[in-house]
């Protein structure tokens, strides 16, 4: 949990709530199929019942800045650079824009290739 304090009060992200933002910007991006879970995570997801945006997501850090690790699949035949360009651009927008937080590092790592 990243959590800080105002003259209001205390702010709170769960490291939860900042998987699912991520998940949401990173599935809306060009060329990604679906989110490729870790161990850990496929096992947890055997006892789960929402949704899988947090699949194949870490996030490390604080207040000031976060890392992100991100494990996708993407479609045969699209230029992975680019793809993971974009996804990077997309999750540094979404997480500021959502948090104020500043996100130091996006690590993409392709996981497997989808053909149709």
């Amino acid at each position: 949990m990243i959590s800080y304090e105002t003259m209001n009060g205390t702010v709170c992200f769960s490291t939860e709530y900042l998987e699912k933002l991520i998940g949401a910007a990173v599935q809306n991006c060009y060329g990604v199929v679906k989110m490729v879970p870790s161990r850990k995570q496929k096992i947890f997801n055997i006892f789960k019942r929402d949704g899988y945006l947090e699949q194949g997501i870490a996030v490390r850090g604080n207040i000031s800045t976060v890392s992100v690790d991100l494990h996708i699949a993407v479609i045969y035949g699209v230029n992975i650079n680019t793809i993971a360009n974009s996804i990077t651009e997309a999750v540094k927008y979404t997480v500021k824009r959502a948090t104020g937080i500043n996100v130091s590092k996006v690590i993409v790592r392709i996981d497997g290739i989808i053909t149709e």
